[in-house]
């Protein structure tokens, strides 16, 4: 049986949608300034947010947006957090080296350098959710739904987790794209997605 989807994010042009509703909309026109303003509309109370990079943000309020959802009957290992981009942490990346790039103004920052790896987002929404299934984070040319969606679906199948956190979170030098979805196995419904490569496309283009 393929999996549903219980419900998906977009998070674009500093506006959050559920579902294909808009849910918030902020009138900041930069990405720091949005993300605090979401946060706060959010209210998730986790002081731990202020000290992650732009790309951790974005993953972290998408898990938010989507966490009512949340099948809290299962079990940590049963959820798993699968999630891609393109861009990698290159901001974050570019940052750290402007820490280190001058031997005489050679300031490199561990609250930077942590950062530099894609999976710590992945590792934030497991902590905060308390998420302990497979965890993987894979880098693409572009959103690719093809794999994602093979991936988590074999996962199921196999029995290793019985729902996930999936999609796709980007921050580069141009702007950001977000589109997460939560997806559980054993649900039989007719009016939600199925977890196909095709249906992950419809989705992530509705906005």
């Amino acid at each position: 049986m393929t999996p549903v989807i219980e419900t998906y994010c977009h998070l674009r042009n500093n506006r959050i949608f559920r579902d294909g509703k808009l849910l918030f909309e902020s009138p900041d026109t930069n990405l720091k300034d949005f993300l605090k303003s979401a946060y706060k509309f959010l209210n998730p109370g986790y002081a731990k947010f202020y000290k992650m990079d732009e790309l951790s943000k974005l993953g972290f309020l998408a898990a938010e947006v989507l966490s009512p959802a949340f099948d809290k009957e299962l079990r940590p290992e049963e959820t798993g957090v699968i999630l891609s981009n393109t861009h990698s942490t290159w901001v974050t990346d570019l940052r750290h080296q402007q820490t280190i790039s001058d031997a005489e103004n050679f300031f490199p920052s561990p609250a930077i350098f942590v950062y530099t790896l894609p999976n710590i987002m992945t590792g934030e929404i497991s902590i905060r959710h308390r998420f302990r299934g497979e965890n993987a984070f894979f880098i693409f040319e572009k959103f690719n739904p093809e794999l994602i969606t093979d991936y988590i679906n074999r996962l199921i199948m196999s029995k290793k987790i019985k729902a996930c956190l999936g999609g796709y979170v980007d921050r580069s030098t141009d702007g950001y794209d977000v589109f997460v979805y939560y997806l559980r196995s054993g649900k039989n419904s007719t009016q939600k997605p199925k977890h196909t490569a095709a249906g992950m496309w419809k989705l992530y283009e509705i906005i």
